[in-house]
């Protein structure tokens, strides 16, 4: 009996017809091995009790939402009916928490992370490892008292967060360098053991200038003044209780969340430099360990408050791509802040000159036109606005994805035009009231220096040198 040898190819295709996988067998009859399965794993126990919350909370939004035909439904029933019920609900919860952790399961292979999810309905989030944007660790204040930690992943291209929650502290700790070590570059049996980069303090908040800095700022105090002058307003022209409760209330709640929610939020923050970015751990209640990769932040804004300029304080905003970390400093001596920007930004240095528009623009925008500038060297695109509140961005020419030119008909007749570059994490930056011809020119010179940034810039991977 003649037999096909197992070398010969099918003409026309390059592949063998002895490498494909025989149905019903798991077995490949050529030269090639099958790839072994990749073991699933689950959540930790405790999850099912942050699950089990959810029937409880359509009960208490069905009382929310008719308080008066609640209480009335529930006084007409029997106590033991009410114990009953509440027993049932309890097991409800118990079940519903159980099964969406049994039906929970995720897995790392070679190329992504796949979380399947679902009890009636199935999803299954295939997160490839060369998309992730970032790898953070939460541990709200009861996960830390339990010892759990959820990872929430930020990919390129998606705008919600997937995440996993919850692990066992050290599980996540290590899944989270996994996934880094993956991103990296790492070969899969190499990225286990390669754990997680060691980080260098470079900077650290200290409380006391966290609280003052939020004394300092505006934003309290305009929220409080406005949380007791509209109620008091109201007050005198309606006699209405509950609407000077409703109204009061959230804009009291505003200016909590503008002072103490941001210490809370802000505290202990501190600023880490290792191979796979820049580390962030902050919190007071709920405590935080991001990762900011250099290499995909898109502008970098520095904020400089009125009333911070005589301590020469700043605080450090960023735009990133695919990712919600939107603050890298809080507050920082304006030197301290610039060290800290030229590791997330190499080679990059914060222009200290800034040209001003000419005095023809005080006719477009009165009183503030004094408060916009521009620079641009040889790495980014830097322009400012604001008096009272000045905020400077700083995009490197890499990261500019197109530049126009916006002139309307006044601005025409006074000779100015702005310039807008936008960038990868769809936000734009204007350089405002340039003279015509110098907007002219810079609209062709931009264009110019993106294709040149772009081909010069560095890879967007992290620890590409080591991972090489």
């Amino acid at each position: 009996m003649n037999e096909t040898p197992e070398t010969e190819e099918t003409p026309g295709t390059g592949e063998s017809p002895e490498t494909e996988e025989t149905p019903g067998t798991g077995e490949s009859p050529g030269t090639e091995e099958t790839p072994a399965p990749v073991a699933e794993r689950r959540l930790h126990p405790v999850t099912p009790l942050r699950r089990a919350w959810a029937p409880v909370a359509v009960g208490a939004g069905w009382a929310f939402h008719d308080p008066d035909g609640a209480y009335r439904r529930v006084s007409d029933l029997a106590a033991e009916t009410i114990l009953l019920a509440g027993g049932a609900l309890v097991l409800i919860a118990s079940l519903y928490g159980f099964l969406t952790w049994w039906f929970t399961h995720f897995s790392v292979t070679d190329t992504e992370l796949r979380i399947r999810t679902g009890l009636l309905f199935r999803r299954t989030a295939h997160i490839r490892l060369d998309r992730l944007q970032a790898v953070d660790l939460n541990q709200p204040l009861l996960a830390r008292f339990l010892g759990v930690a959820k990872l929430k992943m930020d990919v390129i291209g998606a705008d919600k967060k997937d995440e996993l929650a919850y692990l066992s502290e050290p599980d996540a700790r290590a899944l989270r360098a996994e996934l880094l070590a993956r991103a990296a570059g790492f070969a899969p049996e190499h990225a286990r053991e390669v754990g997680e980069a060691p980080a260098a303090v470079l900077l650290h908040v200290p409380p006391n200038m966290l609280a003052m800095s939020l004394v300092l700022s505006g934003g309290m105090w305009a929220w409080a003044i406005t949380g007791i002058t509209v109620p008091v307003v109201l007050w005198f022209l309606t006699e209405s209780l509950p609407l000077v409760i409703g109204t009061g209330l959230p804009l009291l709640g505003a200016a909590g969340a503008s002072s103490v929610g941001r210490f809370i939020k802000e505290y202990d923050w501190t600023v880490g430099a290792s191979q796979d970015g820049l580390r962030l751990d902050h919190g007071l209640l709920d405590k935080a360990h991001e990762t900011v990769p250099p290499g995909r932040v898109q502008t970098v804004h520095i904020v400089e408050p009125l009333l911070w300029r005589r301590r020469g304080w700043v605080r450090i905003e960023l735009d990133v791509a695919g990712s919600s970390n939107d603050v890298l400093v809080p507050v920082a001596p304006r030197s301290v802040a610039e060290a800290v920007i030229e590791r997330i930004l190499p080679g990059v240095v914060v222009p200290s000159e800034l040209s001003r528009p000419p005095s023809s623009a005080r006719w477009c925008v009165p009183l503030w036109w004094r408060g916009y500038g521009l620079a641009v060297t040889e790495t980014v695109f830097a322009a400012r606005h604001g008096r009272l509140r000045r905020k400077l961005s700083l995009v490197p020419h890499a990261k500019v994805q197109s530049v126009r030119l916006v002139q309307g008909p006044w601005m025409r007749r006074h000779k100015v035009a702005d310039i807008h570059v936008e960038t990868g994490a769809n936000t734009s930056v204007a350089a405002r009231l340039r003279p015509s011809a110098e907007a002219s020119q810079l609209l062709e010179s931009q264009a110019e220096r993106s294709r040149t940034g772009r081909r010069t810039a560095g890879p967007d991977r992290w620890m590409s040198q080591a991972g090489a």
